[in-house]
């Protein structure tokens, strides 16, 4: 059976590895896709590419896969972060998804003055990013990090990573317009911030515009949502200096 059903593993795959499956996913193959004992699947462990593997046995407690041979590379994404300041839960969560099928490298929640969200499930958005990366054939899963104050993440930012903030207030800016700012991406290692629905405080707006690292872009002449301005900036990043082009 040439099976379209992916799962993702949390242990390392290769030729011949017998991999245990733990209860939700047994029961995912079983009595969701399924599945039965002799049935093929497609597996990832986010670092040795995608690999067929046979189900061996599911049953309620569990169940046993055993990988034969791997069928697509490993295929990282270029280096690159979202940072975003938590929204509504369901646009949370579309932010988290969304990130993973658009090639962010890492997904980092930050509080900020505005931000509406004070509280984050680390466990379940990860678990997000990974159905998001079975779902659309990735052979990677970004790591979801904790949440952290902006101030703090700045602070503690890494050398040489270009970080491009996304500023509302540029929106309507025509002089910004004109010199063609918003199109300067640049290149990997770098990150994109995109703040809360409030937008960012004028102290944290004029902290981001003095670090050395740090470039505002606008999205164009409309203000967008926090959750579509995510997906609008992965996606020029993307087509500008990714593995789009």
């Amino acid at each position: 059976m040439d099976s379209k059903v992916r799962l993702h593993v949390g242990q390392p795959v290769g030729a011949g590895q017998s991999l245990d499956l733990p209860r939700d996913q047994a029961h995912y193959l079983s009595n969701v896709m399924r599945l039965a004992p002799g049935d093929s699947l497609t597996v990832f462990d986010g670092a040795s590419g995608a690999w067929r593997a046979r189900v061996e046995d599911l049953s309620k407690r569990g169940g046993v896969l055993v990988c034969e041979d791997r069928v697509a590379p490993q295929r990282n994404p270029p280096d690159l972060w979202l940072v975003f300041a938590p929204i509504k839960k369901a646009r949370t969560d579309f932010i988290v998804e969304k990130a993973t099928e658009l090639g962010a490298a890492r997904i980092c929640p930050v509080s900020t003055r505005f931000t509406n969200s004070e509280r984050i499930r680390q466990d379940r958005l990860q678990a997000h990013a990974i159905e998001a990366a079975e779902q659309c054939g990735g052979t990677f899963v970004p790591e979801v990090a904790e949440l952290r104050p902006l101030d703090r993440l700045l602070a503690d930012w890494p050398e040489g990573r270009a970080l491009v903030f996304c500023d509302e207030t540029l929106s309507d800016d025509p002089l910004w317009a004109e010199e063609g700012e918003a199109g300067v991406w640049p290149p990997a290692p770098a990150a994109i911030l995109i703040g809360p629905e409030g937008g960012f405080s004028p102290e944290e707006r004029a902290r981001l515009r003095a670090l050395p690292f740090a470039t505002p872009v606008a999205l164009g002449p409309r203000i967008l949502r926090a959750d579509t301005a995510a997906v609008a900036a992965l996606t020029l990043w993307q087509a500008a200096r990714g593995d789009w082009r």
